[in-house]
């Protein structure tokens, strides 16, 4: 149900790796009067939240639970391998998931990917954290397959990343509870599907647009005038045409003799 009344602000949350940065510029020259707060959550907490009422909106990786929550997806992320900057895969441009069967690779129990097949060999144990992952990489103890925005996130001088092939990737989305469809969630909605201000499909319409199209409207029929009446002079030169057409003709019609 879309509802009408205005919040006094609205509350986006965003989990790791996700930079919502350039919609929040967006939101802010649009609706400077409504203020946007973010909300850092974590991927497993996402959905909770957003249930809870504790955000309006949220970008999120997908899957979504579609009973009682809407998504629109935004982007998929590229599936990269976190290693030592000495590591034998930092001197290629991109491994496969082959190439790491040998590697312990780090599944931490924040893990975004859904994995059917995991890659490289289990670690005796998981990391609770991607953050707590990246450490271990670090201290050159295994791998680390997350998606690119994650690696960015926790990037370290000693670490680099490579892009992993034949793997699943990350879904960002746009979600929020179906149910809860307000005006402000609109306005978001038209933010991050690139509609411009004066778009049809937006929910407000600028100030003053029927205005323009009643002005072009006139102006569309004081064109037809000027066209009906520039048709009509043209008409008008068919006649002097004809005249001198029948004046040629009588020119050369022979004089009767007396």
């Amino acid at each position: 149900m879309t509802g009408s009344e205005a919040p006094s602000s609205f509350r986006l949350a965003y989990v790791p790796g996700v930079t919502p940065a350039k919609w929040v510029r967006i939101w802010r020259e649009r609706l400077p009067e409504v203020p946007l707060d973010l909300v850092a959550v974590s991927a497993a907490e996402a959905q909770d939240t957003l249930r809870r009422g504790d955000a309006d909106a949220g970008l999120v990786r997908l899957p979504v639970d579609r009973t009682d929550l809407s998504a629109i997806p935004l982007y998929t992320e590229t599936t990269v391998v976190v290693v030592p900057k000495d590591h034998a895969v930092s001197a290629v441009e991109e491994v496969s998931a082959d190439d790491l069967a040998d590697e312990i690779v780090f599944h931490p129990l924040d893990e975004t990917l859904d994995w059917e097949r995991p890659p490289g060999r289990p670690a005796f144990e998981r990391p609770a954290t991607t953050a707590d992952a990246v450490e271990l990489v670090a201290a050159n103890v295994g791998l680390l397959v997350v998606p690119q925005s994650l690696a960015r996130l926790h990037h370290r001088r000693d670490l680099t990343y490579r892009p992993v092939t034949g793997v699943p990737q990350s879904r960002v989305a746009l979600s929020w509870p179906e149910e809860r469809t307000t005006d402000r969630v609109e306005d978001f909605i038209g933010i991050v599907r690139g509609r411009t201000v004066n778009s049809t499909r937006g929910r407000r319409p600028a100030a003053g647009a029927e205005e323009p199209k009643a002005k072009r409207a006139a102006g569309g029929s004081g064109a037809g005038g000027a066209q009906r009446r520039g048709g009509g002079q043209q008409a008008g030169k068919t006649p002097r045409r004809g005249s001198g057409t029948t004046q040629g003709a009588r020119r050369g019609r022979p004089r009767r003799r007396s």
